[in-house]
């Protein structure tokens, strides 16, 4: 019965999602009459994403600031997130070279079977600027202008922090809000089973005819990376950060967070089910609500991954070299690069396809190929990009707070 109990939420989750995902099969593209069930939840999840991490990066960072911690946290997530997206990138550049799943497929059929593109072309500099700020105020309380966000939230909380007692109601307001937010996710998430049930049931029944209409292999060769980084990397990477013992507290606690990224495809609904298992893990409060909002933008190792595949994709289509000593680091600069600009939204946006177009000199018409790509991917580069947010965030914690801490922390 304590069994039960513990995992009664999860065993709702799972059960939600593997009866949408059978709809979905069953019915096919029929499944979407139950689409806007779960389009409302995903939507309730949504409008709290801008405030949960407005409020938990800010509050995070001015509570760092204040125990003098925060510098040292933040290189040490830039450190980790680098380190890991480097990883990636070289397991699937070189899984990629030992299978390319691109060089049978008919090329010609592929290009003339592509939708008239409608797309602007925009140049590396407007993609730097328009990824990292906005133009107005209004314009960060969105979710498509994430990263703006958090880079606004960081320094708020820092000016905080600097301003002493001066800014003690400040600091009161944000630490109030971080956990006011977070008990309304708690609320929403009790219809997580019905709500994302639903909509894993439609996105399984619109994606089945557009696996089937090409780029299986593809698929196939991402299903082999998503293999090799959630169940080799996460586990080896949390192995070095606590040991064998931590395996288990870290597996134990992946469930949920996993259900999530795969049921909802998109990196931002997964945050606050994130923040709460690192927390479960032993990861203090304000590296969880720093590290994982802050990775739901710039640390996206499956879209590293798949930003491989993609140039990988077009260098074959068009009989370019892959394996000189120049083009491995330009494929792999270009994969971190995308990234780190893609969008945490289902399916976000043709940034980082117009990205890998413009860099490589090929027509941007071509990133409606790369879109497909994309699509059918999403699900397990959404688990890999969420899930290694999670890993991250005792990578961290093991190297600003010390391997035996945390190993106390995780065991007790």
């Amino acid at each position: 019965m304590s069994v039960l109990k513990n995992y009664r939420f999860t065993i709702f989750l799972l059960g939600g999602i593997l009866l949408g995902g059978l709809s979905g099969i069953l019915f096919g593209e029929q499944a979407s009459v139950v689409k806007p069930i779960g389009d409302i939840f995903l939507n309730l999840m949504f409008v709290l994403i801008v405030p949960l991490v407005f409020f938990s990066i800010s509050s995070s960072i001015c509570n760092m600031k204040q125990s003098n911690t925060v510098k040292k946290v933040i290189v040490n997530i830039i450190l980790v997130f680098l380190f890991t997206a480097v990883i990636s990138a070289f397991v699937a550049y070189f899984l990629t070279l030992i299978y390319n799943p691109l060089e049978n497929i008919n090329k010609e059929d592929i290009i003339s079977s592509l939708p008239e593109q409608s797309i602007r072309q925009i140049s590396s500099a407007d993609i730097i600027v328009n990824t990292l700020t906005v133009s107005d105020f209004q314009l960060l309380f969105t979710k498509s202008n994430l990263l703006p966000l958090i880079i606004f939230s960081v320094f708020l909380g820092l000016a905080t922090a600097f301003s002493g007692e001066k800014g003690k109601l400040i600091a009161d307001f944000l630490n109030a809000g971080t956990n006011v937010i977070m008990k309304m996710m708690q609320i929403i998430m009790k219809a997580a089973p019905i709500g994302l049930g639903c909509y894993f049931a439609d996105t399984v029944g619109q994606l089945g005819n557009q696996i089937l209409a090409g780029y299986m292999h593809v698929f196939f060769l991402y299903l082999l990376l998503t293999i090799v980084s959630y169940f080799g990397l996460n586990s080896l990477y949390i192995y070095l950060s606590g040991g064998r013992k931590a395996l288990g507290i870290f597996w134990k606690n992946m469930i949920n967070p996993s259900l999530m990224a795969i049921a909802t495809s998109s990196s931002a609904a997964c945050i606050p089910v994130n923040i709460e298992a690192s927390k479960r893990m032993g990861v203090p409060d304000n590296i969880a609500e720093t590290v994982i909002p802050l990775g739901t933008n710039i640390h996206k190792d499956g879209s590293v991954m798949a930003g491989i595949i993609k140039v990988t994709f077009l260098l074959t289509i068009f009989g370019q070299e892959l394996t000189s000593s120049s083009d491995i680091f330009m494929i792999i600069g270009v994969a971190l690069l995308v990234g780190a600009v893609m969008g945490a939204i289902p399916s976000g946006g043709m940034t980082g396809e117009l990205l890998i177009c413009s860099i490589f000199g090929f027509s941007p018409q071509l990133a409606g190929t790369l879109m497909i790509i994309s699509t059918i991917i999403d699900i397990p580069a959404t688990l890999i990009n969420s899930t290694g947010n999670v890993t991250c965030s005792v990578m961290v914690t093991r190297l600003t707070i010390g391997k035996d801490w945390i190993k106390k922390q995780l065991y007790t």
